[in-house]
C-alpha cells in the first residue's frame, strides 16, 4: 500500500494501515505525542531491485509534523510497524549498486547463464538464470561469456537475458514435440 491520500485505511500513525499481506494493522503510537516533543522513530527502507537484490538501509527520523513525516515516505509502501519502528518498501526499476560495480555474465562449468560477483573465473555466482547449449552458442558470444561481460546498466542486464534466451536448453526443450 502507499501511504497517501489514496489509502483505504488510514493512515496517520495512531490510526489503522493497510499491511502488504492485505490484513489491517493498528499501530499503537499515540499521533498526539507529536507537540512539544517530536516523536522519533526508526525507519527501515528496503530497496527491491531488479536482479533480486535488496538492500536495507536503517535512517532515525525525528518527526515534528507527521503530515511532513507521510508525504516524504508517499512513495514507499508500508510493510511492517511496531511502536518504535517502520518499514518500508519499494521496487527499483534497475539493477542493484553490487551489479554495476562488479558484476559479470558468464558461464558455470555446467553451461549455465550466471552473473558472477567479479570474473567467471571466480566462480563467485550471485544470480544463475537458465542452461545454454554451447554447440550453438557463436564463438565470439562463448569467448565473451567466458572472459566476462560486465553488467554496467540495466540495458546490459536486459539485452544479454533476451540474447542468450534463444541459446537456452529449455527453450529448446519446448520446441520439441513430445
Amino acid at each position: 500500500m502507499f501511504i497517501g491520500g489514496n489509502s483505504p485505511y488510514k493512515n496517520a500513525m495512531g490510526q489503522i494501515v493497510k499491511t502488504d499481506d492485505g490484513s489491517k494493522a493498528e499501530n499503537h503510537i499515540n499521533h498526539n505525542l507529536v507537540g512539544e516533543d517530536p516523536l522519533l522513530l526508526n525507519v527501515v527502507l528496503k530497496r527491491k531491485y531488479l536482479d533480486g537484490e535488496v538492500s536495507e538501509e536503517t535512517v532515525h527520523e525525528t518527526i515534528w509534523a507527521l503530515e511532513d513525516f507521510w508525504a516524504k515516505y508517499e512513495t514507499w509502501q508500508l510493510v511492517d510497524m511496531d511502536e518504535d519502528k517502520l518499514v518500508f518498501e519499494t521496487m527499483v526499476d534497475d539493477i542493484s549498486p553490487l551489479l554495476k560495480i562488479n558484476g559479470f555474465f558468464g558461464l558455470t562449468q555446467d553451461g549455465t547463464l550466471s552473473i558472477f560477483n567479479g570474473n567467471p573465473d571466480q566462480a563467485d555466482i550471485i544470480q544463475s538464470f537458465f542452461q545454454i547449449d554451447i554447440k550453438k552458442l557463436e564463438g565470439k558470444k562463448h569467448l565473451q561469456l567466458k572472459q566476462g561481460i560486465p553488467v554496467k546498466t540495466k540495458e546490459i542486464y536486459t539485452e544479454v537475458l533476451e540474447t542468450m534466451k534463444q541459446y537456452s536448453l529449455e527453450k529448446q526443450k519446448e520446441k520439441k514435440p513430445n
